[in-house]
């Protein structure tokens, strides 16, 4: 009996030529190699599996029992490793299975909810778990607990896959009828209404506007700071405070006035990530793309 261990396996693809072609110089033209090759190969199947395999007659060569046997569960065998090697095909419309994604607020409103649009007409069956974007995510998406990530590039480690999705800027908002909306929003009016801001954790009561307006010796009254943009911009309707909102989250949005900052406000690069594990996989390469193409302008 051959030990699996020292048989060298790619003597069985010689073996599936010569029971085809019951010839040694047709085999050697199929597999590409020079007939002693082959001849050298049948040798090595023979005490590799103690028996003859072929016989030579006029008109080539006969498989001997042993080797008709063996042709059915060979072709079979290498039909399945042929089908291991086959790069994976997917198929969006048949597809099963849970994508995580990590995402803020934000992205959730921006990226997330018409990507889900698009899955629900193209890959029915491809549900997604939206979670918070932790600051352990590079964690998380290295030990297989997070599929993708959106986030900004400034948090992004660089061993991370990453594909920048668009850059954003914040305008400023204040509610339809609110006096200021009737007037150009000048630097000294910003600085005198009263401000929202939104913090993820509802803590910080400072942000990047007061960095720019530090900047040209100013400041502003921040007095409330809120862990959502869905319910900052609610409060912005119904009040007469102003808040910088970035200009994406503001698509269909009514009641509400934009205005241009008075001071110069850095945006930010919104990008998804993903792990290296994830490059080559065909789901995830889709869904990726899919992801990307949802974007809302």
């Amino acid at each position: 009996m051959a030990d699996i261990k020292a048989f060298d396996l790619n003597l069985l693809r010689t073996l599936d030529a010569l029971l085809e072609t019951r010839s040694v110089t047709r085999s050697a033209d199929r597999l590409g190699v020079t007939q002693p090759a082959v001849s050298g190969m049948l040798a090595r199947l023979r005490e590799a599996l103690d028996d003859p395999l072929f016989i030579r007659t006029q008109r080539g060569i006969l498989p001997t029992p042993r080797a008709e046997a063996l042709a059915g569960p060979l072709k079979a065998a290498l039909a399945q490793v042929e089908a291991l090697l086959e790069p994976e095909v997917f198929d969006p419309a048949r597809a099963a299975l849970t994508l995580r994604i990590a995402a803020t607020d934000y992205a959730q409103r921006v990226v997330v909810l018409p990507f889900l649009d698009a899955l629900r007409r193209e890959a029915p069956s491809v549900r997604l778990s939206v979670r918070p974007v932790a600051a352990d995510f590079p964690q998380q998406l290295a030990e297989g607990d997070l599929d993708l990530a959106l986030v900004t590039s400034d948090i992004s480690p660089e061993n991370l896959r990453a594909r920048g999705l668009f850059y954003e800027n914040y305008v400023t908002i204040l509610r339809e009828g609110h006096p200021a909306a009737s007037r150009s929003l000048d630097l000294d009016s910003f600085c005198a209404l009263d401000h929202a801001i939104m913090s993820h954790d509802g803590t910080e009561l400072r942000g990047a506007t007061d960095d720019a307006l530090e900047r040209v010796g100013r400041k502003r009254n921040v007095v409330i700071s809120l862990p959502g943009f869905a319910v900052l911009i609610d409060l912005i309707r119904r009040s007469d405070m102003i808040a910088m909102i970035p200009r994406r989250l503001l698509a269909g949005e009514g009641g509400i006035v934009l205005c241009e900052p008075p001071v110069p406000l850095d945006g930010f690069r919104k990008i998804l990530v993903w792990h290296e594990r994830l490059q080559h996989d065909p789901a995830q390469a889709w869904l990726r793309q899919r992801l990307a193409d949802s974007v809302i302008d």
